[in-house]
């Protein structure tokens, strides 16, 4: 009988595999136009998990991926999804979202509450058609699962979204900057709505405690990084985050939760824009890919692969007929031309990653169940990879677009 390899010999080589496989399908099978590399780490990730890889070769799958092993990828994947959330927060612009804060607001307001709508009756019809059992966490009721799918059909991915539109080359355009700033304004109702799901009335002190404490420890924290040189602000940022990350989940809310007000709380100009950018992708290249495969170890197929493909194209559906209605009715009030909400409407119901954080956070708490999260997972990837080929094709027949501001 064999001795089973070290823990760090099976934990390097689940990094080869982690990295190697969706790089090796993204490059060879060339397949930037419709899912660019972080597509297709998350698909990799599912595949990699125990509902594929592991179903075709279970005995492969549990030398490698072994509890230790997991707990190790786990802490890694913890740890990248708070650095990228906290980016998400970083980067968002409230001055100027206040400066066009009219049309702004109903532009934002619009394209989050109408998918969030259709993604609610979405929602209500799983839970009629089938065993609300099936759906629904054991930590969840109705109500909360209920808005959030709602939400999570109404999320716009805004780190994806930049992405996106530096391969459109429209991120510094005026409208790039507009849809940057309709994104922006839904971060923040989106975490919003996602902490009064989690309210705990159990620990409702604990959780008014920690937002108070985070009012107070705001105004010391920004005096603080601003007086600091320039080459000591990342380091306390990220004291500052895995802080913020700490005692949001020990209130009860969750650790991605602080990990979005502790960016959200400070100022891009301190760490300056290209740098910013630098993070995200150091992230996205060395970090990121780990939690893809530990969000794959939670997808399930128990009840069916039909089954979740049905739920995920329902909710498919619902995500993109809510955002380009909303984003629509705000061009009609609003007086755009043609194909501008069009265009605008297909950028903003990208979801990827910032949505799939957001359903982990929920399969977290029990809101929802590991069948509800791979439909919900595999909804959010239909939405990204469709983005370019839709959009692409309209930039090109809409050039003046390009520089209309407001």
């Amino acid at each position: 009988m064999h001795a089973a390899p070290p823990v760090t010999e099976l934990f390097l080589l689940a990094l080869i595999i982690i990295f190697l496989f969706p790089y090796l399908v993204w490059r060879l099978g060339r397949t930037d136009y419709f899912a660019p590399l972080v597509v297709v780490q998350i698909v990799a990730g599912i595949l990699l998990g125990p509902g594929v890889l592991g179903g075709l070769f279970p005995a492969y799958y549990e030398t490698v991926f072994t509890p230790p092993v997991i707990g190790a990828l786990n802490g890694i994947a913890w740890w990248a999804v708070m650095l990228f959330v906290f980016v998400a927060g970083l980067e968002l612009d409230l001055h100027e979202a206040w400066h066009w804060r009219g049309e702004t607001g109903l532009t934002a307001g619009l394209a989050l509450g109408v998918p969030l709508l259709l993604g609610a009756g979405a929602a209500m019809l799983l839970l009629e058609l089938g065993d609300a059992a099936a759906w629904i966490g054991p930590a969840g009721r109705r109500w909360q699962f209920v808005l959030g799918v709602g939400m999570a059909c109404a999320v716009t991915a805004l780190p994806i979204l930049v992405l996106l539109m530096q391969k459109l080359a429209i991120l510094r355009t005026p409208l790039g900057q507009r849809i940057l700033r309709y994104a922006s304004l839904d971060d923040i109702m989106i975490w919003g709505v996602l902490a009064l799901i989690l309210l705990d009335w159990d620990r409702v002190t604990r959780q008014i405690g920690f937002l108070i404490g985070f009012g107070v420890a705001v105004v010391l924290v920004r005096r603080l990084i601003a007086a600091l040189p320039e080459r000591d602000r990342w380091y306390a940022a990220l004291v500052w985050l895995a802080a913020c990350g700490y005692l949001a989940d020990w209130s009860g809310l969750h650790y991605m939760v602080g990990a979005f007000l502790a960016g959200a709380a400070l100022d891009a100009k301190w760490f300056g824009i290209e740098a910013i950018d630098r993070f995200r992708e150091a992230v996205l290249l060395a970090f990121m890919p780990v939690f893809f495969l530990s969000t794959g170890l939670r997808t399930s197929w128990d009840m069916g692969g039909m089954a979740a493909f049905a739920a995920a194209a329902l909710l498919l559906a619902a995500m993109v007929a809510g955002k380009l209605a909303g984003v629509g009715l705000a061009g009609r009030i609003l007086g755009w031309g043609k194909g501008e909400a069009w265009v605008i409407g297909w950028l903003l119901q990208t979801k990827a990653l910032i949505m799939i954080i957001f359903v982990n956070v929920l399969l977290d708490k029990g809101v929802i169940t590991n069948s509800a999260f791979t439909a919900l997972l595999l909804a959010a990837v239909g939405s990204t990879m469709l983005t370019i080929p839709v959009v692409a094709p309209a930039l090109r027949k809409l050039e003046g677009l390009l520089r209309k501001a407001g």
